[in-house]
């Protein structure tokens, strides 16, 4: 056969044939045409379906030898093997550098971000522009609509500060107090599909928000802000600090609070159960209003300064 039907037949451009023909030696028509058999034909293919596992053409001739000695299959000879053997080796190898450069780069990351959020003061940033455009946005299925008007409960919650906050006893004045699934640490993977569940991805930049908002809000009479996950004290310490947040962050690992309100919570993997994100302003120890969904949650801040000052 000739080149073209070769490459056709195998699934492969005729440059690929000719590069390949450092394997194939292919026979010469009386016109000097090269004429390919079917045993050009498998061994054209085998090298191709060994390029899909990674072994390079220039490899390949071990199975080469194994199919010219009349071998049924490529890989029936210790030569064959013993290839396997080395490309897997190979890949290790890669994984393992790239592994070592990943942690390298993720410990790095940590330090230098942790570096600047704590010693150097933070401008007031656009955070429109630092989620990804395509996030979805969640839908007001109504499970918040109850909470308008009713009394926050007699919870008491540790605090990032170390404190002990009685949710019944914040005291005359508004609250805010914003809820969130959780927050990322520089060099650890969110769960799976984390962008693809609506509402969940931006409680970093959510809370950034309100700590370039914090004077603001307190300005428009807000007497307290908390940040509020089913997160431990410990982890949302890190986020304190790290951030720069000049307000503390309530824990509740064991949904307390969402049993007393009937809060609308949602799975993840690796998380069994996480707070939707919304926001609750508590005047006089009443729920004075809700935000609910929220979205983009990078902007909320201003969203609840804009409300405040109306």
């Amino acid at each position: 056969m000739r080149i073209g039907e070769l490459g056709a037949r195998a699934g492969v451009s005729t440059k690929a044939v000719r590069y390949y023909e450092q394997l194939v030696l292919p026979g010469r028509l009386p016109n000097g045409y090269r004429d390919y058999s079917d045993h050009d034909l498998r061994v054209i293919s085998e090298i191709r379906a060994l390029a899909g596992f990674g072994i390079n053409p220039a490899r390949a001739a071990p199975f080469i030898e194994c199919l010219d000695a009349g071998h049924r299959h490529s890989d029936e000879c210790p030569a064959s093997l013993a290839a396997y053997r080395d490309s897997i080796a190979e890949l290790d190898r890669t994984i393992a550098c790239l592994a070592s450069r990943r942690g390298l780069l993720a410990e790095r990351l940590a330090r230098v971000a942790s570096r600047t959020f704590r010693t150097e003061p933070t401008p007031m940033i656009d955070y429109s522009k630092v989620l990804p455009d395509n996030l979805p946005a969640p839908e007001d299925d109504g499970a918040a609509d109850h909470l308008p008007d009713r009394a926050m409960p007699a919870l008491t919650l540790e605090a990032t500060d170390g404190s002990r906050v009685d949710l019944a006893g914040l005291g005359s004045g508004r609250t805010v107090i914003y809820l969130y699934p959780l927050t990322g640490v520089p060099g650890t993977d969110l769960p799976d599909g984390w962008d693809a569940i609506p509402g969940a991805r931006g409680c970093s930049t959510e809370a950034c928000d309100f700590r370039d908002h914090y004077s603001l809000l307190r300005e428009a009479g807000v007497a307290n802000v908390y940040g509020f996950s089913s997160q431990d004290p410990g982890y949302q310490r890190e986020v304190v600090t790290r951030l720069g947040l000049p307000f503390t962050m309530l824990s509740d690992p064991g949904f307390a609070l969402a049993g007393a309100l009937d809060l609308p919570t949602f799975p993840a993997p690796g998380h069994p159960r996480l707070y939707t994100r919304l926001t609750l302003v508590v005047k006089d120890g009443v729920i004075e209003h809700v935000f609910y969904p929220i979205f983009p949650p990078n902007t909320h801040a201003q969203q609840v300064l804009d409300w405040l000052r109306a």
